[in-house]
């Protein structure tokens, strides 16, 4: 076949749709890939995706969030008080600041009774980890460290009020308090003793009265405390009826 100029024309051969392109995207009349098609299906295809990957990710975060919270508990949070060692007090007062914040942050991060349970756990082990061993205390005071202990209790229990006394006890739990205390002692023995009135108004019992007679201001001639020594006569006559032997 010849064109205009009377040149032989080359008949273009028609090229076959690969099987692997899908007619949609071929150009019959080009023999060739419909390039435009392929980008606006591709464009369309990456906005589905997109979509969809959005999608998924919510229905998994809210499935997360869903089994997470069904861990708590449906009226809250008990506040369970662990085993706590004999003679040992730790307040779990609800209303405590801390008490409030670790129930906040186990519903946020949707732990189980179980879990709450162990982290109240460990604050109060922590808390009595950090209370003195009495014993231990009471030795590092020396061979009579028990009777200075009881000194320092019988003095605050005579000479302060129920509320002071309530501090002092609260306080007197570690032998430099302890000595801290006995200062306040040696401070204060000079300054006038309480009216025998008031004496009157405790029944101190036989320990207690020893404890008195040991004190240094009762027998000690460089540290005798007159005022001392008649309060020690009126509550020993109170209880026996007899004034003392002298030490």
């Amino acid at each position: 076949m010849a064109d205009e100029t009377g040149q032989p024309q080359e008949t273009q051969e028609k090229v076959e749709r690969p099987e692997y392109i899908p007619e949609k995207f071929w150009d019959t009349d080009r023999s060739e890939p419909n390039v435009e098609a392929l980008g606006s299906s591709y464009k369309a295809l990456e906005s589905k995706l997109g979509q969809r990957t959005e999608e998924l990710g919510k229905s998994i975060r809210e499935d997360i969030e869903k089994e997470t919270k069904s861990n708590i508990p449906t009226n809250g949070y008990e506040l369970v008080t662990p085993d706590i060692p004999e003679g040992v007090e730790v307040n779990l007062d609800p209303e405590l600041p801390l008490v409030g914040w670790w129930n906040e942050f186990a519903q946020n991060k949707g732990l189980s009774q179980d879990d709450f349970n162990a982290g109240v756990k460990a604050f109060v082990d922590n808390a009595v980890a950090d209370i003195p061993n009495i014993d231990m205390e009471i030795q590092s005071l020396g061979d009579n460290g028990k009777e200075r202990v009881e000194a320092v209790d019988l003095w605050a229990k005579k000479n302060l009020s129920s509320d002071a006394y309530k501090s002092v006890s609260n306080i007197a739990t570690s032998a430099n308090n302890i000595k801290v205390l006995e200062e306040i002692m040696n401070l204060t023995k000079d300054s006038p003793m309480p009216s025998h009135d008031m004496a009157i108004d405790v029944a101190p019992s036989e320990n207690d009265l020893r404890s008195m007679m040991r004190d240094p201001r009762y027998w000690d001639d460089a540290r005798k405390d007159q005022g001392y020594i008649d309060r020690v006569t009126t509550l020993y006559e109170k209880k026996y009826g007899t004034e003392p032997a002298k030490l």
